[in-house]
């Protein structure tokens, strides 16, 4: 994005929320990193292309490169297992709920200590007489504690006319289940319903059957009456499109992931500012073309990539050894060769002070001998002294990410989830993931003792 836009949309975004009519939000801002001896990790569950009766888990450190960790990790005794979705529960156990099948009034749920081992628990039968199609149940744990599934229902003919419901349960053992509530104001001809809470507002993403579009409405209230707010194309997600599930990412900022299925592509988008404006969209890396109706869940694990704050470090490069990130005459980052005959300035030149991030402190920030950081400017690095500025604090701050080699690091930009510090050319810049060995390669450096 041109810094010029940038620059307006983050001094213009609480306004343009309210000539939208869209509600302020709360607390998008108090995201964070995890602290050092943590780490952010993204489970995904999707059925595939492929089968309809298999469920597959991936997990991610970044929501943005997924690593297959079972494939096919359930399966039903019968029927489908088609929009799993996933969330942990106060018992410490993993649930899923899914569609069970193309007609019918049940939904099914499974169990899992471990994410990738499944016990099938139930099908649940909806207690509303003429049901012919329940689809697409997905969870909502509300502030409350409550436990909740927002289902699509139709008693048509045909496969339209989806309405969606709440059902919460009456037990901790997630056995017993309240009767359907019509969550009012949506639908009907609306299906996939996936709703986030934040603050005191509900926000509800959900296809419009008729057009094909991923629709925004909010409410106040889990049950309604929603208000649409954005209909059509309004984010740049296109048509023919289904299956939206979004997860917060740890600056704040909400990632959606939806199914292009007409095309037979898997995307994901993100808005920083309220849900104003979306990212372009982007096919998940590895995985567009091959998973379904996925659901993420973010959850803070034990581990993390760790580095020292306050010391010198150098950063060399995983697969040019011979080369560490460097800061050029010309303020430009590269990686160059240096060793121990190199001159005394360009030792310096690959020397940078470790300090904790700018924009989060449980994230990193590098900055050179004469004080400038290391940060991106239209996507390329360059060595700026600080301004004190929002938009300056993020640019040049970094989270630690595993990389290729035994204790070496990926550096993903704070401010756009899913680049990474890479060079190219020598060059270094921030470039989107690519699930390619190349780039991860490209990406990855070791933290080792300065030069100076």
């Amino acid at each position: 994005m041109n810094r010029t836009v940038r620059t307006l949309l983050a001094l213009l975004g609480p306004l343009l929320l309210l000539l939208l009519g869209v509600p302020a939000l709360q607390g998008t801002a108090s995201a964070a990193a995890p602290p050092a001896g943590q780490a952010t990790r993204y489970t995904m569950t999707a059925f595939t292309n492929s089968s309809e009766s298999n469920m597959y888990v991936y997990d991610s450190p970044d929501a943005t490169g997924f690593t297959l960790r079972k494939g096919p990790a359930y399966t039903p005794p019968s029927g489908l297992i088609r929009d799993p979705s996933i969330f942990k529960h106060t018992d410490g156990f993993y649930y899923l709920t899914y569609t069970t099948n193309w007609t019918g009034n049940t939904i099914g749920f499974a169990r899992s200590s471990d994410r990738v081992n499944w016990t099938f628990l139930y099908n649940h039968t909806i207690p509303i007489s003429g049901l012919t199609r329940t689809w697409a149940p997905e969870w909502f744990i509300d502030t409350d504690g409550s436990v909740n599934v927002i289902v699509s229902l139709t008693s048509a003919s045909t496969a339209t006319h989806f309405t969606a419901y709440k059902l919460t349960a009456t037990n901790s053992a997630l056995t017993a289940w309240s009767a359907p509530t019509q969550l009012s104001g949506i639908g009907p001809n609306y299906i996939d319903t996936f709703i986030v809470k934040v603050g005191s507002t509900y926000h509800a993403f959900t296809k419009n059957e008729t057009t094909k579009y991923i629709e925004y409405a909010t409410a106040s209230s889990l049950t309604g009456p929603y208000t649409m707010r954005k209909t059509g194309n309004w984010a740049g997600f296109g048509d023919w499109v289904e299956g939206p599930a979004l997860v917060q990412l740890d600056n704040g900022g909400w990632r959606i992931y939806y199914d292009g299925y007409r095309a037979g592509k898997y995307w994901y988008s993100d808005s920083h500012d309220n849900f104003a404006t979306w990212s372009t969209p982007t096919e998940v890396p590895g995985l567009s073309g091959f998973i379904r109706h996925a659901t993420v869940l973010k959850e803070t694990v034990p581990g993390g990539v760790t580095l020292p704050t306050d010391t010198t470090r150098s950063l060399r490069s995983v697969n040019f050894p011979d080369r560490y990130a460097v800061v050029r005459s010309d303020s430009l980052g590269y990686i160059d060769p240096v060793n121990s005959s190199s001159s005394t300035a360009v030792k310096q030149s690959a020397t940078f002070t470790v300090v904790p991030g700018l924009a989060d402190a449980n994230c990193y920030s590098f900055r050179d001998s004469s004080g400038r950081y290391l940060r991106h400017w239209d996507f390329r690095i360059r060595f700026d002294s600080g301004n004190g500025s929002d938009i300056f604090d993020k640019d040049a701050t970094y989270c630690a990410r595993p990389g290729t080699a035994s204790g070496s690091v990926r550096l993903e930009s704070y401010n756009y989830p899913g680049r990474y510090l890479r060079h190219y050319n020598y060059a270094l810049r921030v470039d989107p993931y690519q699930n390619t060995d190349t780039f991860r390669a490209d990406s990855s450096f070791t933290v080792v003792s300065p030069w100076v």
